[in-house]
């Protein structure tokens, strides 16, 4: 088992990379000029070609036909296995989260992604820079919602302990009814017997959390691990002394966040439920 490296280029993707590159230059066409012909910004072709962003079927088709390649750059996002669907810097820890037995998740900006609607969930992507195109958009919306397939696997899902900051459900991201439909959503959640959620107040004025969101969980051979990401990269520790500091990290805000009753009176507050 090994620490997931920072900002590491999937081979795969940088394969589909190399000939995107390939075929531009002989093409005698240079980022910024491909760019604007697809109308995409030079950042989107750059990170493509260096392996840091996968390659959207609709978007291969259409590269294809420019650069006149012969179909060959949808053939291979066509061949390119499930896992690569993932930004690279999270493949690791998505393989792991679905087959954990326990876990544990702290997030202080969003609604963490195993709980999002799909509408929160497009509004949070729609958010990020460099902007995503519509082919993008979606497969990133489908790809977290294949994740959350988590709640159906059987016999049992992991037991899962949620930790969101009260400030997370009072940012209106995406509007007003699609935060409302996303607190629904966090409410029916802690309902569930495998799940625990508890928001953090906003005036606390102690908090274990402040170094920022960090995800705790148990593999099926009882290693544990703690999973730090942010913006492009990523870190899966291991070492047990490492991850030792996160769970008493964890285990101090759960102490410092509402209980799991007053954090559902705190949704049903918010909706207006009396």
């Amino acid at each position: 088992m090994h620490p997931a490296n920072k900002r590491k280029k999937n081979p795969s993707w940088h394969l589909v990379g190399a000939q995107l590159s390939h075929f531009r230059r002989r093409a005698r066409l240079t980022q910024p000029q491909l760019a604007e012909r697809v109308c995409v910004h030079v950042d989107t072709i750059a990170s493509i070609e260096q392996g840091r962003r996968p390659l959207q079927p609709d978007f291969a088709h259409q590269l294809d036909e420019l650069l006149n390649t012969g179909g060959a750059l949808a053939v291979g996002v066509e061949q390119m296995p499930e896992r690569e669907r993932y930004p690279v810097f999270a493949q690791d820890f998505i393989d792991y989260e679905a087959l954990a037995l326990t876990l544990l998740s702290y997030e202080n900006h969003v609604v963490p992604g195993l709980l999002q609607t799909e509408e929160y969930a497009r509004a949070v992507f729609s958010c990020l820079y460099p902007p995503l195109n519509k082919e993008q958009l979606d497969e990133s919306v489908s790809a977290r919602f294949d994740r959350q397939k988590l709640f159906q696997r059987t016999p049992w899902p992991p037991m899962m302990s949620f930790l969101l900051e009260e400030s997370v459900l009072r940012r209106p991201i995406g509007g007003r009814a699609v935060m409302r439909e996303q607190i629904l959503r966090l409410r029916q959640c802690a309902e569930l017997p495998f799940l625990g959620l508890q928001i953090m107040p906003i005036e606390r004025e102690i908090h274990a959390g402040l170094a920022g969101p960090f995800v705790l969980l148990e593999t099926p051979d009882h290693d544990q691990l703690a999973y730090l990401e942010v913006h492009y990269a990523s870190f899966l520790a291991d070492d047990p002394d490492e991850v030792s500091v996160y769970q008493q990290k964890y285990g101090m805000l759960r102490s410092q966040a509402l209980s799991v009753q007053d954090s559902m009176g705190l949704l049903d507050e918010l909706l207006g439920v009396t």
